[in-house]
């Protein structure tokens, strides 16, 4: 009788036993299903502030850019002007120079032209004075 004493006992004890575990298993499965919401909530939060952040430094890149855009713009329109008034001051210096290069030669053709034609004249005359003592 002891022996089944014994047995009973040791069997009521297992049955505690497996009782006290299954409230453990229990308890860790509400632990676990806690510590994962927390944590996907956290995850969340935190996924949403870097959303927020790269939002924010994308704007902020966005009007760097645009404003760093704007002065190359400037800074290009103010060289194509000056690069254009440059260009036509050259371009009004050539005008100048080649009207005085024209002028000169125009002179000097005019001269030359000036002197065959009084050397022509003066030939001709003297010709003309030459047949009009012939034919006298």
């Amino acid at each position: 009788m002891k022996y089944k004493l014994s047995f009973a006992v040791l069997a009521l004890a297992a049955f505690a036993y497996g009782q006290d575990a299954a409230t453990d298993v229990k308890e860790a499965a509400k632990d676990t299903g806690h510590a994962t919401k927390t944590a996907a909530t956290k995850t969340a939060h935190a996924t949403t502030k870097a959303a927020d952040k790269t939002a924010d430094a994308t704007t902020h890149a966005a009007k760097a850019t645009a404003h760093g855009t704007a002065k190359a713009a400037d800074k290009t329109a103010d060289a194509t002007t000056d690069a254009a008034k440059k260009t036509a001051h050259g371009t009004a210096k050539a005008a100048d120079k080649t009207e005085d290069a024209t002028e000169g030669a125009a002179k000097k053709t005019g001269n030359a032209i000036t002197k065959g034609a009084k050397g022509t004249a003066h030939g001709v005359k003297k010709g003309a004075e030459a047949t009009a003592d012939a034919v006298k």
